[in-house]
Parts: C-alpha cells; sequence; structure tokens
C-alpha cells in the first residue's frame, strides 16, 4: 500500500471520530437519547442506518464464498429474509413505534405479564446481548482480518501486536468504534453509518466495476464463466441439473427460515430504528428504503466480483481453496494506488458501521433490560448512559475472543441463522392473537436454541473437550438429520420447536385480562385475535391486517422483481430482466393503489 492509500484510510477514520465526538454530548443526555435518539431520527436516516448495519465487511466475502460455491442461486439464503423485512414495513413497523420501548425485550413485559414476563425479559436480553451478539462481532471481525491477511498488512503492522498482527489490529479498529460508538450513543451511530454507508456502496461499486473491465466487460465476463462449464452459477433459481442448491434447500429458505427466524417481526437493530423514527409514518418509509438499498441495490456488485473471481482465480475453487478470500485479492491485483486506499477504508467503513450498530444494541439490552429493570430501577439517567458505555467495552472484548477461535465466515453465518431459528412463529403471533403468553415465548426459545445445537453437533470436532465420548455419542444421534443438510435442519428446528411451544401454550394459563387489555390498547393490531380486547376496551384496531398482509405480498413481489430486473440486466439476461421489469410494475401500480385507499381508511379511524 502506498502513502495515498494509508492517507485515505487515516482521514476517513478521523472524519468517523469527529462525528461521534460531535453528537456525544447529545447522546449523553438520557437512556432514550443514547439508545434510541430522542425518537427523534428522520426517514432517510433510520433506513440508511438499517442498510449500513447489514453491509459489513465480511458481507462482500461471504457473498463472493456462495457465488463461487453455490452459484447466484445461494443468495437465497439471505434474499429469503426480503419477505420478513417487506412484511415489517406494512405489518409490523407502525406496531413497533406505537409500542414506544427502548428494546424489543422490553415489549415482553408489555405484552406479557408476572413473573414468566420478567424472567423472559432477562433470559432474551442476556441471550441477544452477549452470546448471539457477541458471536455476530466476533465474525464480522474474522472477515476484518481475513481482508488483512490478503492484502498483506502484516508488513506494515508493528511487531509488537504479536503473533497474530492482523486480528490485533481488528482489534485496534475495533475500539476506535467503541469510542465513537460510546461516547455518542445511537446518534453517533446513525451519524457515522450514513456518511460509512455512502462510501461502503461506492466502495463496493469501484471493486465490480474494474474486476468485470479487466475481464473484459459484461459480455464476456458471462462467455468466460460458461466456458469453464460453470454457467450453472449463473442461475438466479436453484433448478436444472446442474444446480449448486437443492430443491428442498431453496423451499426450506423461503418458505420455513424466514417466518422461523428470531427476527420474523423485525428484530433487534431494526427495531431500534425504528422506535427511534419520528412518528409511524417515518418508520414505515425507513423500512422501505433499507429493502431498496439492501436488496435492490446492494446484491449486484457483490455478485459480480463473486462471478469475475470465478474467472480470474480459478484455484480457489479448488479442495483446500478459500473463495470468501477472492473479494480481498481482487482488490490488491486490480487497484491503483491512492484507489486501493478508498476501497479498503469503505469496507472499514462497512465493518465499523456493522461493529457500532452491534455495540449500541447490545449494551441497550444490558443496560435498560438487565441493569434497570432487575439491578438497580432507581438509577439516574446519566448513570444508565455510563452503564450502556461500560457493557460496550465488555462486548467488544467478548467479540475479540470470539475472532481469535472462529476460521469460517460462512459457517458462522449458518451457525447464527440456525440457533436463531423457532422462535420467529411466536414472535408474530404475540401481536395478533392474545392467547400467546410468556411461557410459550421460552419455550420456543429455549426450544430452537437446544434442537441447533444437538443437530450442529455432528459438525464439530469434539477431540480435546471434556466429555467428549458422550458429545460424540449425541453427535451420532443427530448425524441423520443433519445429513439431510440445510433444508433438513432448518425444517426439523422449525417445526420441532412449534411442537414444544404448542404444546406448552396449552398446558398454561393465557395471560390475564388486564395485561392483554393495557397491551392493546397501547399497539391496537387489526385481526379477529384480539377481538374479547376491543370489546372490552371499546378502542378500534388502528390496522386492517388484511389491506396490510396484501400490501406485504405485493412488495414483496416488487423487490424481487426490481432486484431481478437489475441483475437481468447485468448479467445481459434480458428475458429474466424484462420479465422481472413488468411484475415489479404491475405490483408496484397495484400496491400505490391499495395503499391510497388504506390511507384514507386510516384518516377516518
Amino acid at each position: 500500500m502506498s502513502g495515498w492509500d494509508w492517507g485515505m484510510i487515516g482521514l476517513y477514520l478521523l472524519v468517523s471520530l469527529a462525528i461521534g465526538l460531535y453528537l456525544a454530548r447529545r447522546g449523553s443526555r438520557s437512556l432514550a437519547e443514547f439508545f434510541v435518539s430522542g425518537r427523534s431520527l428522520p426517514w432517510w436516516l433510520a433506513g440508511t442506518s438499517m442498510a449500513a448495519t447489514t453491509f459489513s465487511i465480511d458481507t462482500p466475502l461471504y457473498v463472493s464464498g456462495l457465488v463461487a460455491r453455490q452459484g447466484i442461486a445461494g443468495n437465497w439464503q439471505w434474499w429469503s429474509f426480503a419477505m420478513s423485512h417487506v412484511v415489517l414495513v406494512y405489518v409490523f413497523a407502525r406496531l413497533w413505534r406505537r409500542a414506544e420501548v427502548i428494546t424489543d425485550a422490553e415489549l415482553i413485559e408489555v405484552r406479557y405479564g408476572g413473573r414468566p414476563a420478567a424472567l423472559l425479559r432477562a433470559f432474551r436480553a442476556f441471550l441477544l446481548a452477549v452470546p448471539i451478539n457477541v458471536v455476530a462481532m466476533g465474525y464480522a471481525m474474522l472477515a476484518a482480518k481475513k481482508v488483512a491477511v490478503a492484502l498483506g498488512l502484516a508488513d506494515a503492522l508493528p511487531a509488537q501486536l504479536g503473533a497474530d498482527p492482523e486480528l490485533n489490529a481488528v482489534i485496534l479498529i475495533m475500539l476506535f468504534t467503541l469510542a465513537y460508538a460510546g461516547l455518542a450513543g445511537l446518534w453517533g451511530v446513525v451519524a457515522t453509518d450514513f456518511f460509512q454507508f455512502v462510501l461502503a456502496l461506492f466502495g463496493a461499486i469501484l471493486v465490480a466495476v474494474i474486476a468485470v473491465g479487466d475481464v473484459g466487460g459484461l459480455g464476456e465476463l458471462r462467455a468466460q464463466v460458461e466456458t469453464r462449464g460453470l454457467g450453472d452459477r449463473l442461475a438466479f433459481l436453484p433448478f436444472g441439473e446442474a444446480a449448486q442448491v437443492t430443491v428442498a434447500t431453496f423451499f426450506a429458505w423461503i418458505g420455513v427460515q424466514w417466518w422461523a427466524f428470531r427476527r420474523s417481526d423485525g428484530g433487534g437493530e431494526f427495531v431500534q430504528r425504528l422506535l427511534a423514527s419520528r412518528d409511524e409514518g417515518e418508520a414505515e418509509r425507513a423500512a422501505w428504503l433499507f429493502n431498496i438499498l439492501h436488496y435492490v441495490v446492494r446484491t449486484w456488485p457483490w455478485v459480480l466480483v463473486g462471478v469475475a473471481a470465478l474467472v480470474l482465480y480459478p484455484e480457489l475453487l479448488v479442495t483446500g481453496g478459500d473463495p470468501e478470500l477472492g473479494y480481498p485479492r481482487l482488490m490488491l491485483d486490480f487497484l491503483p494506488a491512492g484507489i486501493l486506499g478508498v476501497v479498503i477504508a469503505s469496507l472499514l467503513a462497512a465493518f465499523m458501521s456493522t461493529a457500532s450498530t452491534q455495540i449500541n444494541w447490545g449494551a441497550s439490552y444490558i443496560a435498560n433490560d438487565l441493569y434497570l429493570r432487575f439491578l438497580h430501577p432507581a438509577a439516574s439517567q446519566r448513570e444508565l448512559v455510563w452503564v450502556g458505555r461500560l457493557s460496550s467495552v465488555v462486548l467488544v472484548a467478548l467479540a475479540g475472543w470470539v475472532a481469535f477461535h472462529a476460521q469460517d465466515i460462512a459457517t458462522i453465518f449458518t451457525f447464527i441463522i440456525a440457533i436463531g431459528t423457532g422462535p420467529g412463529a411466536v414472535l408474530i403471533l404475540r401481536w395478533f392473537w392474545w392467547r400467546i403468553n410468556a411461557w410459550a415465548e421460552i419455550a420456543s426459545m429455549v426450544a430452537g436454541l437446544l434442537i441447533a445445537l444437538f443437530l450442529y453437533t455432528p459438525a464439530i470436532d469434539w477431540s480435546g473437550w471434556a466429555l467428549a465420548g458422550p458429545l460424540r455419542g449425541l453427535a451420532e444421534l443427530a448425524r441423520p438429520i443433519a445429513d439431510l443438510g440445510p433444508a433438513g435442519v432448518l425444517t426439523v428446528t422449525a417445526f420441532g420447536t412449534a411442537l414444544v411451544w404448542v404444546t406448552v401454550m396449552l398446558l398454561t394459563p393465557a395471560e390475564a385480562d388486564a395485561t392483554l387489555d393495557r397491551f392493546y390498547a397501547r399497539t391496537r393490531p387489526g385481526g379477529p385475535g384480539w377481538r374479547r380486547q376491543r370489546e372490552r376496551t371499546g378502542l378500534a384496531p388502528l390496522q386492517d391486517l388484511g389491506v396490510d398482509v396484501s400490501s406485504a405480498l405485493l412488495g414483496i413481489v416488487f423487490i424481487f422483481g426490481a432486484m431481478f430486473t437489475l441483475g437481468g440486466v447485468l448479467l445481459l439476461r434480458w428475458g429474466t430482466a424484462f420479465t422481472a421489469l413488468i411484475l415489479s410494475l404491475l405490483s408496484w401500480l397495484l400496491l400505490r393503489r391499495l395503499r391510497g385507499r388504506e390511507a384514507l381508511a386510516r384518516v377516518h379511524r
């Protein structure tokens, strides 16, 4: 790397820190300012921040690896979540904003009552803040290390950093991120997110343009992929004899994964942005902007780089190769001095935007749902802000430990999805059916976690572990299901969890009428599941659930239509592009007509 490259990286880091320091005083006023920006975010800032959060340094590496291993159709592993994200726009965004909580865990004691609700809130807050959040940060740090190794940054790093200088350098960047995230809270996170997202997207597009240009253009790229016998990697859908993703896995992703996952009703970081929005309408628009940026705009630079890597680095496909390294190798081999620094800064921006969100989000559970709720209910606002800051330090330290012990990004990504699969159905139904109780949600979380861990035991080397013999025996019991692949694991986890929580719900009493009435009066969801509460409170719903579900279905068609229109053009698949464009336009016109009628009805309500 040249002096120009280091200069661009240094400039980026200084700008990010300056933004955080500028907003530090505003974020220190109160718990609400620190974690939900005083509920004053405009839609464009909240939506861009949601998109920046999902764009980490690991994401282009992960997508490049997917394209190499499973083809473009492999991206359905994360594309399938577009269904839950569009449902979030129309079904859940306004409900979350009306709830006016600090975290999604706080909603638990609004929806449920008594000791089971308190137990569930504590359990969920700890699970999301520590193990799940720490693993997520850890694999982002692992991806940053892979980039550092691929770019040969070890020679430029001080030997004092130790035996693993690249990862230690990543931890230093994490501590830098901690500085502005801990000082300014969510205000600092979303403000830097906007700047970081623009830079990260620019960097991704730049790498794609240069990589495709070096191959000889889009036509030559497609021709060379087909000449090498890899034409199946260009399929958008996993159908045909040469498909790299089985049909069963595809249908498990689009038919099970999106509703069974722990973020089926929004979840975590996304809900935090919706809760921070100015009002219900701003929350809905923020969710739509996120979907456009995340699926339509950002998919194709990553995919094109992955396809180009198939042509330029065929050795990454051989046994022992690491196709996730295609992205950083393209940067190193083809970007000129100065431009390389800009793109590395863009990857740092992607990493830091995700890291800062994970830090702030995890700390919000510890401060609001554990410390304030259970340890010190009389804590001052200043004290709570400092608890959030100290929690941030602990979470970063734990994430560093995870990164030191992890090797493969895709494996960790799949594992995170697996351990979060199961409670999704309960999270959806609790908004629309009074009979869901706290015990059902507890059962869904515990059962989903245990089933997923059980099914992953065959993939772990238990040698050297305590109780290695019994653990190997457990792995052999799980092997027949694990051998079914992702489809079998997802299906068994989702429906096995459902069997457990439905049984528990039927064997335990419903929530008290006073608790249910309070929740309904606060959020006023639609549908038939709250008929008794409507009659008792005399309050009409603020949601037409039928219209919102219909809107979500049209929105899903629009998102995938727009995404495949752009992809069809870029990969010169004109029939696909034309068909997708027609579907996208029709769904958008119908959606606008439907939402126009719903807006009029909302005014009358």
